[in-house]
């Protein structure tokens, strides 16, 4: 269950790529995945930047790597 610190770990991942890019036909450079909800979003470096559109439109503020063997995380409000 979710604390006021805005990570949930009992939420599955939203799947295993990009929902936005999957649901278009896109791509992506790598996967962030929404510490709060499980959204899958791409990264800023990759064309639609997905996983920042998420945070603007929800303000889930926390975002993991989604990518094999990292387990960082990043907080869009404090960068």
């Amino acid at each position: 269950m979710s604390g006021g610190n805005g990570i949930d770990p009992s939420v599955p991942p939203s799947g295993t790529g990009c929902a936005e890019c999957d649901a278009a036909g896109g791509w992506w450079f790598h996967l962030r995945r929404c510490a709060q909800c499980g959204h899958v979003g791409c990264c800023d470096s990759s064309p639609a930047r997905h996983a920042t559109a998420h945070f603007r439109e929800t303000g889930h503020p926390l975002v993991q790597s989604f990518e094999p063997g990292e387990s960082w995380f990043w907080s869009y409000e404090t960068n």
